[in-house]
């Protein structure tokens, strides 16, 4: 009984089992048999082990490792032993003031909530995020306030490692503590896109003294970790839910390069460097910020602007006017050789500047009704008349991209992704032969204007006594463009004229930014001129821009109303997607039913960008996929230039 009673009392498990096994043994055999026993125990448990954490492994689950940085899709292009990013100079020469002119005003230092008309630069000078991205690349993210990022595969996670030595402007550190209160507050009461997006953090817990992790509901949103990396840090000391819901034009406190300097509410701002900058050396900032002080002046209108430029008030222009890009820089500065002007390449899709129709009024919930209007704009003419020919038709949501769906036949992978959305759709759009209305130029567009007119009788609508009328109320179909510039009012005139010929009586009405602002918000408006910026890596913005949920929250993006489940489902196909491939084809079939909407007249683009300045400026010579980078430029004279 002894050798059972000490087989019984082993606290091992194998040779616990395998006492229990042989009870009705005793003695040498025993105790050899259990031993032996003992040992093929231990491997099956081993190699049973083995399996799972291999299983484990390749499902994603866990056993992720921290690192330097994230990308959206593969891994990021840059090692951890990166010194800067490709489009930054890190021996930039430092010092210099950086004059910029911005047309319009301010009356808030908040860019953390809805309200109000925020001064330029906040974010970005003032305000710093856990991670900072490379706009060399489509979309990845390096250490900044978090010297490094944890995610498993199937990213239903992400934990942030705080770099010790980061700094709030008033000395005290950046703690854990600050990353939860400003995921709490923005979460409640911030930007309706942050309230969106952080939102969908089930969990915040502290692994670690330095370490927050954030848990999602699933994995399905892929976007949701590189979204935390960006979001604003604030100090919990400094801001409470309450101050955060205030505008207000006192100078907070953030972490960034810069602190707010000289306030001149609506006509200038001031921006001066932070001599205790925390962040100087960390690889992600090396060459940028490198101006002393950055200052905006404001201007009421753009002719203003403009000459302000031309008379040395401000030192970078950036030109989106042909015209005047061809005729308008001929002032003795640029004869001089004292003003220069350049051309950057940009790898950034076009986005889409169009004239957006509010579906929400129900003269355009009809989409003939929308699609006989875009017949209606004259683009040859307009650009051969007043823009010397220079700008490009928009065809597609993400244009001069491998993204676009213009002229490219629909895949079979679309079409699977689409299901019973991809029947719905024009057959223009499935075979890529689909393009916006053309014309001869010649001002007359009268097989245009003809195939406006059958599609607005299509949808109820008949040309009488010289008016187009609603044949069921007999209401004249009116409506009212609302916008902000003189430019713009000159580039609606032609497309105004041709409508009222058609019995359509159109009012073009200008207003000033903040009531522009206002309107846009609250959607009070049919139409207006409105661009949806392009982006290399779509993703959880177009949910703000377009998905059924936004459309009824005020300051949205999704200016159009739009409430369609296929838009819906191909943003969460493209937040999903696990690969650049199945990313791109996603966005591709997404930009079909876009444009199968008739949300927007398409307007135009330019191929590269178009910038004037003072030529004691200077950047790096190599240019990020979007295009310039100010916060990269320096001024020559702080290291001996001319």
């Amino acid at each position: 009984m002894a050798a059972r009673t000490r087989l019984q009392t082993t606290p091992w498990l194998p040779e616990t089992l395998a006492g229990t096994l042989l009870t009705p043994l005793a003695g040498t055999l025993a105790r050899t048999l259990a031993r032996i026993l003992a040992r093929t125990l231990v491997r099956i448990l081993a190699g049973t082990l083995a399996l799972f954490v291999g299983l484990f492994i390749s499902a994603g689950v866990a056993m992720a490792q921290p690192a330097h940085g994230i990308a959206m899709h593969g891994t990021p292009a840059l090692g951890p032993d990166f010194t800067h990013f490709p489009h930054a100079h890190p021996d930039a020469p430092q010092g210099g003031t950086l004059r910029l002119g911005r047309r319009g005003s301010f009356d808030s230092l908040n860019p953390l909530i809805d309200k109000g008309a925020v001064a330029p630069g906040m974010r970005g000078y003032v305000y710093e995020s856990l991670l900072a991205r490379n706009l060399s690349e489509p979309f990845a993210l390096y250490g900044l306030l978090a010297e490094k990022v944890e995610v498993p595969d199937d990213r239903s996670w992400v934990a942030f490692t705080l770099n010790p030595r980061a700094r709030f402007s008033d000395g005290r550190p950046v703690t854990v503590e600050d990353v939860i209160h400003s995921h709490a507050i923005l979460k409640e009461k911030g930007r309706n896109n942050h309230r969106i997006f952080y939102s969908k953090v089930t969990k915040v817990s502290t692994p670690g003294e330095r370490t927050v992790r954030f848990d999602f509901a699933n994995g399905t949103d892929r976007e949701l970790a590189l979204i935390l990396g960006l979001m604003p840090v604030v100090p919990k000391h400094a801001l409470s839910i309450d101050a955060l819901q205030k505008t207000s034009l006192s100078p907070p406190i953030g972490s960034g390069p810069y602190l707010v300097g000289k306030v001149d509410a609506g006509r200038s701002i001031e921006y001066r460097r932070n001599p205790d900058y925390w962040g100087r050396d960390v690889p992600a900032m090396r060459g940028r910020h490198n101006f002393d002080v950055v200052r905006y002046e404001f201007f009421r209108d753009v002719n203003t602007l403009r000459e302000a430029f031309a008379k040395g008030v401000y030192d970078v222009r950036s030109e989106g006017d042909p015209a005047q890009w061809a005729t308008a820089y001929d002032f003795p500065a640029v004869e001089r050789g004292d003003v220069k002007k350049v051309e950057f390449p940009v790898a950034l899709p076009s986005g889409m500047s169009g004239l957006a129709f509010n579906t929400r009024r129900a003269i355009f919930a009809d989409r003939r009704v929308r699609e006989a209007l875009t017949y209606v704009y004259d683009f040859e003419w307009l650009n051969r008349t007043l823009y010397h020919g220079l700008y490009t038709r928009t065809q597609s949501f993400f244009d001069r991209s491998a993204m676009t769906s213009h002229a490219v036949a629909m895949s079979e992978e679309e079409k699977a992704l689409l299901g019973v959305h991809a029947d719905a759709l024009p057959a223009a759009l499935v075979d890529g032969t689909y393009a916006a209305p053309k014309s001869d130029g010649r001002g007359r567009n009268r097989n245009n204007i003809r195939r406006a007119i059958a599609l607005l009788r299509e949808s109820g609508y008949q040309l009488a006594d010289g008016v187009m009328r609603n044949r069921a109320n007999g209401e004249p179909l009116r409506f009212e463009i609302l916008i902000a510039t003189q430019p713009q009012q000159k580039m609606l005139g032609n497309f105004r004229d041709t409508l009222r010929r058609i019995g359509i009586d159109v009012r073009i009405r200008q207003v000033d930014s903040s009531e522009y602002t206002r309107r846009r918000r609250t959607f009070d408006f049919d139409m207006i001129p409105f661009t949806w910026a392009g982006s290399l890596s779509p993703g959880n913005e177009q949910y703000y821009r377009w998905g059924s949920a936004a459309a009824d929250t005020d300051g949205s993006f999704n200016v159009t109303g739009a409430k369609d489940p296929a838009i819906d489902r191909m943003i969460d196909a493209l937040v999903a997607a696990r690969d650049r491939p199945a990313f791109e084809t996603a966005v591709r079939a997404y930009d079909r039913v876009l444009l199968a909407g008739q949300y927007a007249i398409p307007l135009f683009h330019l191929k590269t960008q178009w910038v004037a300045h003072w030529s004691y400026l200077a950047y790096p010579e190599t240019t990020s996929l979007y295009g310039y980078q100010l916060d990269t430029w320096w001024d020559t004279r702080a290291a001996g230039g001319d």
